[in-house]
């Protein structure tokens, strides 16, 4: 396929040019921090009203919006896989969300996180993991927790254990933030009473723990790579503490609206003491940020124009907000409207880095550097985009889910095919219509034929079912 080629050709330019770059100065620290749930309008830096984000307003206007950019999915696990190893969920036959049960990636998959270990940096996760796994006994983990984030390629990882019964009864109590830190795994062993973080708020203690990880990787003198995987704002809606709780109240919002507000602003307030960090130990400069979402808004956040939300392959469940900031290299204030995707992150982020992906892997990302970087907007290409997601039959927004359903998607340049079972049933130009309300299948026999033969080959393709 051109666009692979080409893809493929900037990133082997790239990742020289980095390599060279890295050898004769300090490679780049690099933060990736991930919203779950979060409507691409939610952020005040696009467009957003209902609740103040001011520290993701001056991440953005310190590097660049990705207005175009895409999620791996339009639920939870899938989009991680993609965002952590550079490849299509279909690569691995990921096509829905975990169930907290014993699924899990292949053990050898590889990941950014390896790869920057390898690489000589130093890892950590922090936040949700939703990957498979993390269950305990009580002396340590289970068997079936592994291969969780160490096997992954983190050094160091905070997480909530991701079990059954424990993790849905503190969702149906709505206690699951609130009592966050009395169900946290550190680095393969559960946090006890006696933990300064076993009390505190889930997002504190993501926040806590992000800002102690990078004083030490810091104070180590070695670059680090840190991914913080937000639970925020994912449903049960709680009360955030005060001062964001009273801040974000509104008349004539509801009590879940009100909860929402509040999530997003304690969040970015704890995203903003990561920032701060950043500038106290003076790397801002040298640390590559990254902020998106997993996926599209649930039922209280903004999706701005488009339609659908999460579970629905519509552009309210697959495009979401993104930000990159580099100082120095990234232009600061700028916006880019080129068709990017999570799985260009771990080219982008290695060839920034100087690190060469290992050449028997295909990837489906591409690097973004060129564009990133450039001091005028740069077009990576008419790019074939392919999604695949099981049927979830209610939209988590209060809305019916739109209809036709879908389960099979691709986007190639402005069109848009959406399949059910393989059968197209809705083509859209996503350009002109972003909020996808005229279908035009029946306009455009030929270029359904096109798109439709070259889903279906892409379906077809091997995929590593190994658990």
């Amino acid at each position: 396929m051109f666009v692979r080629c080409v893809g493929w050709v900037l990133l082997c330019w790239i990742t020289f040019g980095a390599a060279g770059h890295a050898a004769g100065s300090t490679r780049p620290n690099i933060l990736i921090l991930l919203a779950d749930d979060m409507g691409y309008q939610d952020p005040g830096c696009f467009g957003g009203t209902a609740v103040k984000t001011p520290n993701l307003d001056r991440l953005a206007a310190g590097g660049m919006k990705l207005t175009n950019f895409y999620a791996g999915s339009a639920v939870c696990t899938p989009s991680r896989v993609s965002m952590l190893t550079g490849r299509y969920p279909l690569r691995f036959d990921v096509r829905k969300h975990f169930s907290d049960g014993p699924e899990h990636l292949p053990p050898h998959v590889v990941t950014i996180a390896r790869l920057l270990q390898q690489a000589g940096y130093q890892t950590a996760h922090v936040g949700k993991w939703h990957l498979g796994g993390l269950h305990v006994t009580d002396d340590g983990l289970r068997d079936a927790s592994l291969p969780g984030p160490r096997q992954m390629g983190f050094d160091h990882y905070q997480c909530q254990i991701e079990q059954q019964p424990l993790r849905g009864q503190l969702g149906k109590r709505r206690v699951l933030y609130r009592e966050g830190g009395t169900c946290l795994l550190r680095d393969d062993r559960r946090v006890g009473e006696d933990d300064p973080y076993y009390r505190k708020h889930f997002t504190d203690c993501n926040g806590d723990y992000a800002v102690e990880m990078i004083r030490k990787f810091h104070a180590a003198g070695r670059p680090f790579f840190l991914n913080v995987w937000w639970l925020v704002p994912h449903k049960p809606y709680e009360p955030a503490p005060e001062p964001h709780w009273s801040a974000t109240a509104a008349e004539g919002i509801s009590d879940d609206q009100h909860r929402f507000r509040s999530m997003v602003a304690h969040m970015d307030a704890r995203l903003g003491d990561v920032l701060d960090t950043l500038d106290e130990l003076g790397i801002a400069d040298n640390t590559i940020v990254v902020f998106t979402s997993d996926n599209g808004g649930a039922y209280e956040a903004d999706i701005g124009p488009y339609k659908g939300g999460k579970t629905d392959l519509h552009e309210g469940g697959l495009r979401v907000p993104a930000i990159v900031r580099w100082p120095g290299r990234v232009p600061a204030g700028a916006t880019r409207d080129a068709v990017t995707h999570m799985t260009d992150l771990l080219p982008t982020l290695c060839a920034a880095g100087g690190v060469k992906p290992p050449g028997d892997v295909h990837f489906d990302g591409m690097n973004l550097l060129p564009m990133l970087t450039a001091d005028h907007a740069v077009d990576p290409g008419q790019r074939t985009l392919f999604w695949q997601m099981d049927l979830y039959r209610h939209l988590q927004r209060h809305d019916p889910k739109p209809k036709p359903y879908s389960k099979e998607i691709m986007r190639q340049g402005p069109w848009k095919l959406m399949c059910f079972d393989g059968k197209p049933v809705e083509l859209c130009n996503v350009v002109d219509d972003p909020g996808e309300q005229v279908n035009l299948l029946d306009r455009e026999p030929d270029r359904v034929r096109s798109m439709h033969k070259q889903l279906a080959a892409w379906l077809a393709e091997p995929r590593d079912t190994r658990r």
